[in-house]
């Protein structure tokens, strides 16, 4: 916003007599807001006198006012030299910061506080070295985020503030003026737009607004479109003639009757003589943000929010706020879909003139603003976000070293690399136990795929093969329940934790992984017993051992995965005592499991316990102790299946 017309706000005059003397005509065109004549006439003055405090003064204070203050240094240099004050101090300190001297800044800035004793002059000094200081610390909001300057849209002036609306791109430009703003000298500024489909503009056919035609002799610029595509409104200003609106102010345009309407000064205004410019609908129109310099606000320019009437007006304008408002500047406003609000300021803490920010609740609910950072900001003005595909992709406009002209236009995009695709293609294998034989294929069987979160995520029949196929995501953890008719039900852990590689070391965007994995099944016999290995008890006790409850937990899992069966548990010993003690002592044994079973989910009455004592011993006549064990066994055997 290097020339732009929202920093002005004074009435200019038509012209001033060439029989004046140079400094009579120079402090006639600095009092009408003429400020770039007025530099032409005192640098003219101090090629003669570079001493010149008068000159010096009207030529620094020109740019400030003209939205220039970074080369207006050298004049408030030579200022505080001859006349130091801290006035000249502090604005010296301004320009230093803007342009990005950040360490000269401050030594303006201290300079300056030894030259007032007035309360709200230190702490605004004080201020402007707190924000330099925090400003060390910004980090980008969106690191993936890259800017590029639209070279083909801009111009050599003022390109900025684009809004996307109906396929059509609709921003301000100072092109195809046909007079220049007293001001600063740069062209008007109009609204224009062209075709486009997102970033995707068509700039062999940029045209000037066709809604309703761009006037002569005054700025317009700062376009809002309602999300209906209805309501255009955008700022109009800046007129150098006397019958004009003396201040900058909000016009509105309607579609009516196949076309748009003559713009209308709008009621949000308020007065007359206040500044409003850079409005911006919510993302449902129901509401108009808009910058405003009205009594009562916190700072130079504050934002403010206007709700719509039953009219279809806008009223009810409300400030919001020193959270977001500061002794600054805040411009250029923009709520995001999710809540959040963008905006520009330079009384935030920066990179120095206008900065790009957003305002947020963090994690206790209350609002905080952020910079944007270095990847959006400069030591220049940056301003006018606006998002063609939120968050990821947009527009906003910055007059930073650079560019193609003044102001120009810049469109950003998340860069942020896709990630590797890694799929886990896994090959289930079912097959069947056979005694005494080697594991046999088994096909038709049913096997269910469940995610972390138990829900199922795959299922189908294995194929003549015993094979199924499933694509898991890495890292992340499964159940497999492979099942058929006949057979025991049977469910089992899976994770690719640790199974694929690091997708920093991949080239490739996608890469396949293929593991398998083997499920074997039991067949479901009534009244066949099934010896389960490693069951021991301490010598003439029954209590379950913490190794046997290990053994124990693989049967809960057999009855969890087959709720329809009902067993007995049976406990063995071996011929060694009588037949009174192993009964007991086997007896005991077997409810020990049983009641274990029980303690771990099972329902008591699925299961009966059993003793068989030494009644049937599998080694007769056993003469070692490795064929006592054999005899000493727990078993279960299927009893019932319930249909």
């Amino acid at each position: 916003m290097k020339n732009h017309f929202l920093w002005i706000s004074l009435i200019l005059l038509a012209g001033v007599s060439s029989c004046k003397s140079l400094q009579e005509k120079g402090n006639e065109q600095y009092l009408s807001g003429q400020y770039q004549f007025a530099i032409n006439s005192f640098s003219q003055i101090l090629a003669n006198d570079s001493s010149n405090q008068e000159a010096n003064q009207i030529i620094a204070e020109s740019y400030r006012l003209s939205n220039r203050i970074e080369e207006a240094g050298p004049y408030y240099q030579k200022l505080t030299e001859t006349d130091p004050s801290f006035e000249s101090y502090y604005r010296l300190g301004l320009s230093l910061k803007a342009q990005g001297k950040n360490e000269e800044a401050k030594v303006a800035f201290e300079a300056a506080k030894g030259y007032t004793q007035e309360d709200r002059f230190l702490a605004e000094t004080q201020r402007q070295l707190e924000a330099i200081k925090l400003a060390g610390g910004i980090e980008n909001y969106w690191p993936m985020h890259e800017l590029v300057n639209y070279k083909e849209l801009n111009t050599a002036g003022a390109d900025y503030a684009p809004v996307i609306s109906e396929d059509f791109i609709y921003f301000t430009s100072g092109r195809q003026a046909s007079g220049l703003y007293p001001a600063d000298g740069s062209p008007y500024h109009k609204l224009f737009r062209a075709r486009a489909d997102g970033l995707k503009v068509d700039v062999s056919a940029v045209q000037a607004l066709p809604e309703f035609n761009n006037e002569e002799g005054l700025n317009q610029a700062a376009i809002a479109i309602s999300p209906d595509g209805n309501t255009i409104i955008y700022a109009r200003g800046n007129s150098t003639s006397p019958k004009d609106l003396p201040e900058t102010a909000l016009f509105a345009s309607y579609f009516r009757g196949g076309g748009f309407t003559q713009p209308i000064w709008m009621p949000v205004n308020e007065d007359e003589f206040w500044w409003n410019s850079t409005p911006a609908f919510s993302p449902d129109g129901s509401e108009l943000y808009f910058a405003s310099n009205r009594p009562g606000g916190f700072g130079g320019i504050d934002l403010y929010k206007a709700t719509k009437l039953a009219n279809g007006d806008f009223g009810n304008a409300v400030n919001l706020g020193p959270t977001i408002n500061t002794p600054g500047n805040e411009l250029f406003p923009r709520m995001a879909p999710d809540g959040k609000f963008f905006f520009s300021s330079d009384g935030h803490p920066g990179y120095g003139k206008l900065d790009l920010f957003v305002a947020e609740k963090d994690e206790s609910g209350k609002q905080v603003v952020i910079n944007l950072g270095e990847n959006f900001n400069s030591n220049n003005d940056d301003f006018g976000i606006f998002f063609t595909e939120y968050p990821k992709a947009g527009y906003i406009s910055s007059n930073r070293d650079g560019g193609v002209g003044d102001d120009d236009i810049y469109f950003f995009e998340d860069k942020t690399p896709k990630p590797k695709i890694i799929n886990v293609l896994l090959n289930v294998i079912t097959k069947e136990r056979v005694a005494g034989e080697p594991d046999k294929i088994l096909n038709q069987a049913r096997v269910v795929l469940y995610d972390g979160n138990n829900k199922q995520a795959g299922g189908d029949f294995s194929n003549t093969n015993g094979r199924v196929r499933f694509t898991l995501s890495p890292n992340a953890d499964f159940t497999i329940i492979a099942s058929k008719t006949g057979y025991f039900s049977k469910s089992v852990p899976y994770t690719t934790k640790g199974k694929t590689p690091d997708p920093a070391t991949l080239i490739q965007e996608v890469t396949n992984i293929t593991l398998d994995t083997t499920i074997v099944l039991d067949q479901l016999i009534l009244d066949r017993s099934i010896v389960l290995e490693n069951i021991y008890y301490d010598l003439n006790k029954a209590d379950i051992r913490p190794d046997a409850a290990l053994e124990l937990d693989k049967l809960v899992q057999i009855l969890k995965d087959n709720p329809s069966i009902r067993i007995e548990l049976s406990s063995h010993a071996d011929a060694r005592a009588t037949d009174a003690y192993n009964d007991d002592l086997t007896q005991r044994r077997a409810q020990s499991a049983v009641d274990y079973l029980v303690s771990q989910g099972i329902a008591p009455e699925r299961m009966i316990a059993k003793g068989y004592g030494k009644r049937q011993l599998i080694i007769q006549n056993a003469q070692t102790e490795e064929e006592h064990q054999v005899n000493r066994r727990t078993e279960f055997k299927v009893i019932e299946i319930k249909e």
